[in-house]
This record gives C-alpha cells, structure tokens and sequence, in this order.
C-alpha cells in the first residue's frame, strides 16, 4: 500500500510524544494498581485464616481453598493469556476484577450465615468460592503484561519492568498492614475482606471506562512499533507519512508453548512459585504459634517488603553479570537455601530482630528470579524470531509460565500439611516444610541448567547475544536476530 500524506493540521511529533508519554505513566500506574488490587484481595482471605478457623472453618478445608485457588488461576492463566492477546485486554482485566469482588463477597456472606455452621455445605461452599476466585485472578499477570507490552517498546523494558513488578508487593503490604490494623483496633474482622472487596469493584469500572488497550485507540503508536501498527514518519517540517503494516495475528498456545526455552523457564518457575507461595500463604500461620494474629500479619509483611526491589535488584545484578539472567537467578536461589536451612533448624529460637531481617533479605532472593521471569524474560521469549518480534504472544507466553508455575505450586501446596503433620509428629514443628522449600529450590535451579551453562560457556552465537544484550543495557529485550 502507498503512504498516506498527512495534513500540517495534525499534532507535531514532540507534542505526540509528550502526549505518548502521559498516556504511558497513566497506563503504568493503572495496571500496577490492578494487580496490587489482585494481591490486596487474594491476601485479604489469608490473613484472615485463624478467624474463620474460630468460626469453625477446618484446617482441610482452608487448605483445599489453597491449592484450589492455584489450580483454577494456573489453568485460567492459559486461558486469559490468550484472551489478552485475542480481545480487549482491558476489557479482560476489569471483568476480573469484578468477578474477584464478587467472590470475596461470597465468602464473607457464608461466614456471617448459617452456612459455616452447615456442616454438609460449608467446606462446598468456602471451596467453591476460592475456585471462582482463582480463575478471575487469572486475568491479572498475563493480561496486564499484555496491555504494558502494547505501551513500551524493548528499549528500556527492562527497568520498567523491574519497576513494574513491584505492584504485587506493593499490594501485599497494603493487605498486611490493613488487616493488622482492623484486628488490633478491635473492629470485625470481616471488614479485612469487604473493604478491599469494594475498592476492587470500584476500581474495575475505572478501566473499563479510562484505559487504552493500545496507543493506537487515543491516536499515538509507540516509540518503536513492534506488534505490526501504523508507524508515523516525517518527510519534511509540514508533512507526515504514515505507513501502513500489516498487524500480525494473534500467536497459537502451542505454538507459543513450543517457543525456545519457555518450557524450561515454565516448570523452573513453578518450583520458585512454590517457595513464594508457601511462604506468602503459610507465614502467618507460622508465625501466629509465637505472636498475635495483627502482629503476625505485620511482621509477614517483611517478607513482601524485601520482595518488593527484588526485581530491581536483579535487573541492576543482571547488568553486572552482563545480562546473564539464568546466572542471575541460580545466584539468587543459592544464597536463598542456607537462609532456608536457618529457619528450619532455628526458626522457633530466632531473636525477633534478625527475624524481620532474613524474612527481608529472603523476600528479595524470592521476588527477584519471580519477577525477572514473569516480566523481562517472559517479554524476551515473546521475542523469539520465529514469531518475527509478534507483539500479540506476550500475553500466552506469560500466561503459560504463569500457569505452568501456578500448576506446580498448587500440587506441591498439597504437600504442605502433610509435612507439617509429619513434623509435628516428630515434635519439630515445621522443620520438613522448610526442607521441602529447599528442595524445590534446588530442582527450580537445576532446570536453568543448560541455560547457564550456555551463559557461561555458550558458543559465539551466545557470546554475541550476550554482548549485544549488555550493549543494550541490563535485561531488556534482545534484538529479535538471536534466540532466547
């Protein structure tokens, strides 16, 4: 197709580009909070346990909400993946966020009516709420991916990715601090799950209503057009061209699923998500055996908050090593499992001092691989020349390492109790729990094997890669001539 002529009448390039630019911080803010949002309300459930315990809520069935919340948002993470790839990404995310307040909502009515009492309904009750629950948080990691990855181009994705991943800690602490002061102020414990129930709700109708899916849908393109749009050039000081590209289809699951390296970083995820999630559901439950319930949700929160500049960190560690993520993450996880075996062996004598600092220090080797994986790395994988640079596979391949991940989390969770049981048995407390989480870590490792060996040995397709990724700063995209 010619190019279009463009009229003086349109808006010069720089005040484009400033209005790109507020559309951009606009888009980085709504995002992050929807998935802080996502993180307030699933963990608004948690810290919560020991109450609805009290209320006659077992053990079993807490647990089962657990792991069937993994399983429904590992599977609908497949599945919303590709919808953010195929519909309005935007339009995706609210519907998830309306669906989670709804969820909440349902939890808090069978705790406040005969249901909890109702001894044939209550476990079928709470469980299938928490599934709901899982598949519309679903909508949260791969789809809001997709909707920044329509925003920024590859130079510079890396920082604000790390950036980016914040919002889930972000959301944590706020989860955190917010039950820990309803339940030391004395007010109903309930309020830890409708308030954030409401704001949830509320906040879904404002993407509905305020967020572009894309530049194209307020009349910009982005800096460095990569999904296949218009591409706005100039030809002189009065006139523009624009030229016309194909949009590249949407790319397939298996396909997707097929792309190099994805699989491996998928199952290694899964065994990191493991850890995290063992963690971030089984802390203050942990930690509760010593402490109050409010003082046991706050001192958790350290965990969220050493997670928080995790990602940063290993963006800013991944540039000394010269762009050597797989390397990056093994360094992180070795230094995680003595941190591991100290809490397994010591856990009960540890003074409160240096515990709120290892659950800080843990936090960040945690949420550093996780968010390197599910942000920068994943965007690199969509990269792969095979799909040509597709924009439109960033959602399914982050959809598929969330998934994948959440999968393995999910069956792993189920181990939990029964190590626990079999440590309380023993008169060890949760001593095998730890050293399950060290296992995984090292398994999680291990599976990056080839890759690191590839970084530090590679060949002189990697060594140029590896350069050239260094050239480009840190972990942002690699030029789409080489594979991840």
């Amino acid at each position: 197709m010619d190019p279009l002529q463009i009229d003086s009448n349109f808006e010069s390039p720089s005040k484009k580009a400033e209005k790109l630019d507020k559309y951009q911080q606009w888009v980085f803010s709504a995002t992050f909070i929807n998935y802080a949002m996502a993180h307030w309300t699933r963990k608004s459930y948690t810290n919560v346990k020991v109450q609805l315990m009290q209320l006659g809520v077992s053990p079993l069935t807490l647990t089962a909400m657990d792991s069937g919340f993994m399983f429904t948002y590992a599977f609908g993470s497949f599945i919303t993946g590709q919808l953010g790839d195929r519909l309005s990404p935007v339009g995706v995310v609210g519907v998830g966020l309306l669906g989670s307040t709804i969820c909440l909502l349902l939890i808090i009515f069978g705790a406040s009516t005969s249901i909890i009492h109702n001894v044939a309904i209550c476990s079928s009750w709470f469980l299938t709420c928490q599934l709901l629950h899982g598949a519309f948080q679903a909508t949260g990691g791969p789809v809001n991916t997709a909707i920044m990855g329509n925003w920024f181009s590859s130079k510079g994705r890396g920082l604000i990715f790390g950036l980016w991943t914040c919002h889930q800690y972000i959301g944590d602490i706020v989860a955190a601090i917010a039950s820990g002061y309803i339940l030391h102020a004395g007010y109903d414990w309930r309020l830890c799950i409708v308030i954030p129930a409401l704001v949830n709700g509320a906040w879904a109708f404002v993407n509905f209503l305020e967020v572009p899916n894309k530049p194209s849908d307020v009349g910009l393109s982005k800096a460095e057009e990569e999904n296949g749009s218009s591409r706005i050039t100039t030809s002189d000081q009065n006139k523009a061209v624009v030229v016309i590209q194909e949009r590249p289809e949407a790319v397939g699951f298996l396909q997707a699923f097929m792309l190099p390296n994805v699989l491996n970083y998928a199952i290694a995820f899964g065994f990191f998500k493991l850890v995290n999630y063992a963690m971030f559901f089984q802390l203050p439950v942990i930690l509760s055996s010593h402490f109050s319930p409010s003082t046991s949700n706050i001192i958790s929160s350290l965990y969220s908050v050493g997670m928080m500049p995790g990602g940063v960190v290993c963006g800013w560690v991944s540039d000394l090593y010269g762009g050597k993520r797989a390397c990056v993450i093994a360094t992180f996880m070795g230094i995680l499992c003595p941190l591991l075996l100290i809490f397994a062996l010591y856990m009960d004598v540890i003074p409160v001092t240096l515990l709120l600092a290892l659950l800080a220090l843990m936090g960040c080797l945690v949420g550093g691989p996780n968010n390197i994986i599910t942000s920068a790395v994943a965007a690199d994988l969509a990269d792969d020349p095979s799909i040509k640079g597709n924009n439109k596979a960033l959602g399914t391949v982050t959809g598929i390492i969330n998934g994948s991940g959440s999968v393995t989390a999910a069956l792993g969770q189920l181990a939990i109790p029964i190590l626990y049981n079999w440590g309380k048995e023993a008169e060890v407390g949760y001593r095998y729990v730890w050293y399950f989480l060290i296992v995984c870590t090292i398994v999680g490792t291990s599976l990056l094997g080839s890759r690191i060996t590839k970084e530090l040995y590679g060949d002189a397709e990697g060594a140029s890669l590896l350069n050239q990724t260094q050239r480009r700063g840190g972990y942002e995209s690699i030029s789409t001539n080489e594979k991840v």
